[in-house]
């Protein structure tokens, strides 16, 4: 039998993180709530299972050789429930003997100056990347005290096939002739990541042991303002694209009503200025490189296309 990898979470993350893994020949199974996700590889099992519950996860991890943490609350449910999450996905790898893989993002380095990197101070200036922070950090900790074995791979902002955060309110739109949403100011520098390389990167940290007690940094192209993320959406449609722009007071309005929108305000930093992120620790170390942007915008667009064709 191949090597079992353990997935908890069935978002746009762990499932780019199983087909990657699938590639490679490992066995895959997933757990989500529900039991239920689409465009998975039919080799990978999916199972239905509550993620909190630590004895559960040690039972559905058993002889599995790597866990992969990709899973979360809603967003405005983060301070609360994510910690307890990540703690039980934690518990259930250490006491299998797995190695443990966190697929986590960027708030906890607040505002920076230059191309951000993996070793840069941990300055969290909002609510959300408190909670990043702390559970980073207690991760890195068991991984120090020998706990667990694990790694952390980490992405800024990401778009694709299967996401329903970015690409449903900045590339999805173009398809239904609807103008696109932007954010903050767009002419700041800032790196998108394909969330196919996101996967790919997380696959690759359990399945080299070199990778373990650090951070990584998923492969970025290089950083585009949002109007020319806007261009090269324009180039692979053939037309001129529409666009609204939500600045901060926009976001509280409309968070007024909408609690998912409410928790971005406190992140609009990150669309005001400057967000570039350095990748080449993970792309000199394995050979990762990013999908190339016109190729990822295309390909994301003919998902998007598939859905609305399919009445999504």
């Amino acid at each position: 039998m191949t090597e079992l990898h353990v997935i908890f979470g069935a978002g746009p993350l762990g499932k780019w993180t199983a087909r990657e893994l699938v590639s490679m020949g490992k066995t895959v199974r997933m757990v989500n709530r529900s039991g239920k996700a689409d465009r998975l590889p039919l080799e990978v099992e999916l199972v239905a299972s509550d993620a909190y519950d630590a004895a559960k996860n040690i039972e559905l991890t058993r002889g599995a050789t790597t866990v992969y943490q990709c899973a979360q609350p809603h967003y405005y449910e983060w301070v609360e429930k994510f910690p307890p999450l990540q703690k039980a996905i934690l518990e259930a790898a250490a006491a299998n003997g797995a190695k443990l893989v966190v697929g986590d993002n960027l708030y906890m380095y607040g505002q920076f100056e230059g191309r951000l990197r993996e070793d840069f101070p941990i300055q969290p200036n909002t609510k959300k990347g408190r909670v990043r922070a702390a559970m980073a950090q207690d991760v890195l900790e068991a991984h120090r005290a020998g706990r667990v074995r694990a790694a952390i791979g980490r992405a800024s902002d990401f778009f694709g096939p299967d996401d329903p955060s970015l690409t449903s309110y900045a590339i999805r739109p173009v398809v239904l002739g609807k103008p696109i949403n932007l954010m903050g100011r767009t002419d700041q520098p800032h790196t998108f990541v394909y969330v196919a390389d996101f996967g790919r990167l997380l696959a690759t940290l359990g399945s080299r042991d070199e990778a373990l007690g650090q951070v990584w940094f998923a492969p970025g192209n290089p950083p585009l303002t949002q109007a020319e993320f806007v261009e090269v959406i324009e180039a692979e449609i053939g037309h001129p694209v529409k666009r609204m722009v939500g600045g901060p007071l926009m976001m509280r309005l409309i968070g007024l009503f909408n609690r998912e929108v409410a928790e971005t305000v406190e992140m609009m930093f990150q669309w005001t200025r400057p967000f570039v992120v350095d990748s080449s620790k993970a792309e000199k170390a394995f050979g990762l490189t990013p999908t190339p942007m016109e190729e990822a915008v295309r390909q994301t667009l003919d998902w998007c296309k598939e859905g609305v064709a399919g009445g999504a």
